[in-house]
């Protein structure tokens, strides 16, 4: 049985851990969840999980302030009021392209609306053509900016909320 909901903070110290066991540059990840968590603490940023049986295989972060790291300094990425940031949008290997993933982003897209936020943006590396395409196909099409980060090229769209 699938489930899409708002992510309690176990459930997202879980996903992170599991990002972490998951990746060689540990150190980084570990970083991320201590970042994340102090968002998800200190009510800037909200998480959702996609669970099969009550366990976690997936998860997408709303960032809801401007002085989260990864939208720090870049109003149109995420503005602390109208403007969210979709973040950390991932799903185990084993359950990709079966529309977990754009499950759960509808009920981060309903949440975003029922806080009022009218648009989010989105960043995808310029070489991720599957990506890409998925994101267009929810409806993130008007492009924000495009920025090099870590040497990549990473380009940001946005989606108007209409609920």
């Amino acid at each position: 049985m699938w489930e899409y909901r708002r992510a309690t903070r176990d459930e997202v110290a879980f996903l992170w851990d599991e990002n972490i066991r998951t990746h060689t540059a540990r150190k980084t990840w570990e970083q991320w969840k201590e970042e994340y968590l102090y968002y998800l603490d200190h009510h800037m940023a909200l998480t959702f999980a996609a669970l099969q049986n009550g366990v976690q295989v997936g998860e997408g972060t709303l960032l809801l302030s401007p002085d989260c790291k990864a939208v720090r300094g870049r109003s149109s990425l995420c503005d602390g009021k109208t403007i969210a940031n979709v973040n950390a949008l991932r799903i185990r290997r084993t359950f990709e392209g079966q529309g977990h993933i754009s499950a759960l982003i509808k009920v981060l897209e309903r949440e975003a609306a029922a806080q009022g936020i009218s648009m989010l943006t989105i960043g995808v590396q310029e070489d991720e053509a599957r990506n890409r395409a998925i994101y267009r196909h929810w409806g993130y099409l008007e492009p924000v900016l495009q920025e090099r980060e870590d040497g990549v090229l990473v380009l940001y769209f946005a989606k108007h909320l209409s609920f």
